[in-house]
């Protein structure tokens, strides 16, 4: 009998989920505990794992080259945020998702307001406490103390000739990865009931009131992706479509668990065994993407400005639509350290740009929804970079990319 693969038994869990939610309703979600544990299992080791990945990345190279590739990183992380922000704004005023909304003439919001200046954004990127950053799963600051580690294993290594360090963090990196494997073995059962919870819970009567937002970031996360994937092949001289099918697990993952630190580790590994992208490459864009290349938050804040604008009949001049750009894109750094998802960033980006806080209360029910393009978009652009930056490198192997499906 022929094995079932792993990704066909997640879409399979996709599609009872979604069945069972909708027969079952709200009693399914009490087995929203299994879909618990499988984020937990998966999450107890990305922390350290995004750790030793900067640390065998950063360490394996010159000093010097970390200046080179890390500059090209931060453009790459740059430009997809801006151009995603820019979309946002373009598909906002053309398909209206705010005009229109009614039965949410209540407005309540219980999210906080963010108060931090861009100082404290700044200092809290270094970690005081390295165990602590490690124990509340701070991820910048992680990555802040795995460049230094790696770049002083790096001289070490270029000095003394000593690699003892480098080779002990390289072991425990393959042997983080075996875990996340036996973990992936449980990820049909998980996302069943994650997505059985939601639907379950929730129901359709939640996204109509805002199909709009929704199709606008359907359409807008679509579109980047194909525009990007076409540039990126043309760029690597690949076929488009071989190309996009290398992201097929990862977006599954990301889709269904609408998390980007539980799909890291599928990313790496397809990143690396699929695309062809060289570790040196990989272990180090990747993980920093997952900090700070967030396309799809930028894509989100940009549209729900516009919406709530829309909402409430406040008009935004093109001069401040260009802000509302600017202030999605920094939003995506404010939020680094500040946990609570896309509506502590609404939080930051509203107050600034004179919309009125209950505006959140509109978006935070289809919070979930929205996080699937979220998650998918940020994935996406965190690879496409990676896999950019490996062609031009000279560090992306094109026979794996061609041999493996």
């Amino acid at each position: 009998m022929k094995k079932i693969s792993s990704i066909k038994l997640i879409v399979l869990a996709v599609i009872l989920g979604i069945i069972g939610g909708i027969v079952i309703g709200k009693p399914i979600g009490n087995i929203k505990f299994l879909g618990d544990i499988f984020l937990r299992l998966i999450q107890m080791s990305v922390v350290i794992l995004i750790m030793g990945a900067v640390i065998e990345a950063v360490g394996s190279l010159d000093p010097d080259e970390l200046g080179r590739l890390g500059g090209k990183t931060l453009i790459g992380f740059l430009v997809t945020t801006v151009i995603a922000a820019a979309v946002g704004i373009i598909l906002a005023n053309i398909i209206n998702p705010g005009s229109g909304i009614t039965g949410m003439n209540n407005l309540h919001s219980d999210v906080k307001l963010v108060n931090q200046s861009f100082s404290d954004i700044i200092v809290n990127f270094f970690p005081k406490n390295i165990m602590e950053s490690l124990s509340t799963g701070n991820t910048i600051q992680v990555i802040v103390f795995a460049i230094l580690f790696g770049l002083a294993l790096s001289i070490l290594g270029k000095k003394e000739g000593n690699t003892s360090i480098l080779n002990f963090v390289k072991q425990v990196n393959i042997t983080l990865t075996y875990i996340i494997q036996i973990v992936m073995k449980s990820a049909p059962i998980g996302i069943f009931a994650l997505i059985a919870w939601v639907v379950g819970t929730t129901g359709i009567k939640v996204i109509i009131p805002l199909a709009k937002f929704l199709l606008a970031m359907g359409i807008g996360t679509v579109g980047i992706i194909i525009v990007t994937l076409l540039i990126t092949a043309v760029y690597a001289k690949v076929s488009p479509i071989r190309l996009a099918t290398k992201f097929y697990r990862m977006g599954i993952v990301a889709f269904t668990t609408t998390s980007s630190a539980v799909t890291l580790p599928v990313e790496m590994e397809d990143a690396e065994n699929k695309m062809g992208i060289n570790k040196r490459v990989s272990r180090l864009v990747l993980p920093l993407g997952m900090s700070l290349n967030s396309g799809g938050l930028a894509l989100y804040l940009a549209l729900a400005c516009l919406t709530v604008s829309q909402f409430f009949n406040i008009n935004l001049s093109v001069s401040q639509q260009i802000a509302v750009v600017v202030m999605s894109t920094l939003a995506t750094l404010g939020t680094v350290v500040v946990p609570g998802g896309g509506l502590v960033a609404l939080a930051i980006v509203f107050p600034t740009m004179g919309l009125p806080i209950e505006g959140i209360a509109l978006l935070a029910g289809i919070d979930w929804f929205s996080g699937i393009f979220r998650t998918v978009l940020n994935v996406f652009n965190d690879v496409i970079v990676a896999f950019f930056i490996a062609v031009n490198e000279n560090e992306f192997d094109r026979e794996t990319f061609i041999s493996t499906k």
